[in-house]
């Protein structure tokens, strides 16, 4: 029994929900957002709730009725509240700039990194400024916000930033999640003395 998928998607006064087709669609105050789902599954929307009720007990169709019920609440938060992805861009001389549609990174390399912003998300001007402590010291550092309905595409979006320059181990220069705890590496130890 699948104790996620059988949890009912409770759903604001805000959002609408429709089932046609094998396609769920959510539309809201934020935007719209449709997902197809499994033919083993069955989804329902009464009272304010959407329910999703699998065919049979199979492996494969537990999972799936798990996850079904909480992409259905994902694209149901999204519409109505949206998500955000912070990322912070650590290192000394390391920033970011947006130029119109387009975020400019200097993060070390021997010249500034452009990533394009896709269209369904929003990416505010970064912050520059605060401080954070790494090691010994303190590091100014700018947060980047990534904002979008789609919780897969702002999340996936913030991976693609992140890799451009992961956080090193010994001076935890480049760019994290904010929040992100990063293990820190001894450097080079000078050999004892005799």
């Amino acid at each position: 029994m699948s104790r996620i998928g059988n949890l009912p998607v409770p759903v604001p006064a805000a959002a609408t929900v429709e089932v046609t087709d094998g396609v769920v669609r959510v539309s809201g105050p934020l935007g719209k957002l449709e997902q197809p789902f499994d033919p083993r599954l069955t989804v329902t929307v009464a009272d304010g709730q959407v329910r999703v009720d699998r065919a049979d007990d199979e492996r494969e169709t537990k999972a799936l009725h798990g996850l079904t019920r909480n992409l259905i609440r994902n694209m149901v938060v999204g519409v109505t509240d949206g998500y955000t992805k912070s990322l912070q861009v650590v290192g000394v001389g390391y920033s970011a700039k947006l130029q119109g549609k387009t975020l400019s990174l200097q993060i070390g390399f021997c010249h500034p990194v452009a990533v394009e912003v896709p269209d369904d998300l929003t990416v505010p001007d970064p912050e520059v400024g605060s401080m954070l402590i790494v090691g010994v010291g303190a590091v100014a550092c700018t947060t980047i916000r990534i904002k979008g309905i789609d919780k897969q595409r702002v999340g996936e979006f913030a991976a693609e930033i992140r890799r451009i320059k992961p956080p090193e181990p010994y001076k935890a220069k480049g760019i994290r999640y904010e929040g992100e705890e990063i293990r820190r590496k001894a450097g080079k130890a000078f050999a004892a003395q005799e």
